[in-house]
């Protein structure tokens, strides 16, 4: 999986304030190809730089140039990054409601429960949100109901807990490691510790708040288990290399909960292609500025037709054999080592 490097951006800087506003797309631009003549500018809020959500940025960006939305020209991207700060967020959705822009998206959980108040005179269509009716922002993913909807990153921790006994048939104990802050982490954990019990391992659970709690967890956490997991969490992704090689330093197989996160270290998962996360959401946004209401888009979950994904390097370094079920998977991706001139997004070929 290959993303181009982002595309020009409207940017409004949040050392500025973000609060000036530049006025509703009225019909007075011209050139949108979608025949109505208006030049429609969107909101795209993230919450923090990280592999799995700057790839979903990046490919939703590539997808509004291949349906035809070029940012700059008939079409205006105002991107806003919140730096891993939740208290961003209301400031970067107040400057969308009051620059009056025509829809906001929103990457990540956080970013979606925050555009959601402001949803009653915006549509907001959400990226990356692994449990929305969880989170609190639909009624149900077939009907999500007011004036949102988007895709899903649902993590199938059933298929990611099969996958560990696959691999490591005599682990007895799992570690996971997560922001207990994160509804979707919770959510996550949760379901996945309950299933993990099923099959008989002894769950063992580690939090942090930020990269240097989430270290000092991890450091005890790898101590006293066989294997370690962690779900989409934003602030476990924000750190994954760090973390990742803390688990490598004990020796602990760390199954994670996305593609990206085996790209930055993590040993394993199964999981979506985030790219095609981000070109859905794109597909979806464009539905919505053409005139379908948010609130009756059902919901976009990736969960059929998964790839298992394996870091080459941590196969390596943990001196792992694959086992013929997995190795002979067609849908298995070997995921190389990042090189330095790789850029945040790519992924090694």
């Amino acid at each position: 999986m290959k993303t181009n490097l982002m595309k020009k951006l409207t940017v409004t800087a949040l050392a500025m304030g973000m609060l000036a506003g530049c006025g509703q797309s009225d019909g007075a631009n011209t050139g949108n190809t979608d025949g109505t003549g208006r030049h429609f500018t969107i909101g795209v809020a993230q919450l923090v730089d990280h592999t799995s959500l700057n790839t979903i940025r990046d490919a939703m960006f590539d997808e509004f140039e291949e349906l035809g939305y070029k940012d700059g020209d008939n079409f205006t991207i105002d991107y806003q990054n919140a730096a891993g700060q939740i208290s961003n967020l209301d400031t970067i959705m107040n400057g969308y409601a009051s620059e009056g822009v025509d829809a906001i998206v929103a990457i990540a959980t956080p970013t979606a429960q925050t555009a959601q108040n402001y949803s009653t005179d915006i549509p907001v269509i959400f990226s990356a949100v692994s449990d929305p009716v969880g989170a609190g922002l639909v009624e149900t993913l077939e009907a999500p109901g007011g004036n949102i909807t988007g895709t899903s990153d649902e993590v199938q921790v059933d298929q990611i807990a099969d996958l560990i006994k696959e691999i490591c048939p005599d682990a007895k104990t799992i570690g996971m490691l997560y922001n207990a802050g994160e509804a979707n982490s919770v959510t996550n954990t949760t379901n996945f510790k309950k299933y993990a019990e099923s099959l008989g391992y002894t769950v063992e659970e580690a939090t942090g708040t930020d990269l240097t709690t989430l270290q000092q967890a991890a450091d005890v956490l790898a101590s006293k288990v066989d294997v370690m997991f962690s779900p989409n969490d934003n602030t476990v992704a924000s750190g994954m290399t760090a973390l990742s090689q803390i688990a490598l330093d004990h020796k602990v197989p760390y199954f994670v909960g996305a593609d990206s996160m085996v790209q930055d270290g993590g040993f394993a998962t199964v999981g979506i292609d985030y790219e095609q996360l981000g070109r859905e959401t794109a597909k979806m946004v464009v539905d919505v500025l053409n005139g379908e209401k948010a609130g009756e888009i059902p919901v976009k979950v990736f969960k059929d037709d998964l790839n298992v994904y394996v870091n080459e390097k941590a196969l390596k370094d943990l001196g792992i054999e694959l086992p013929a079920e997995v190795k002979n998977n067609d849908k298995l991706i070997m995921v190389a080592e990042k090189t330095d001139d790789q850029t945040e997004g790519e992924t090694a070929e």
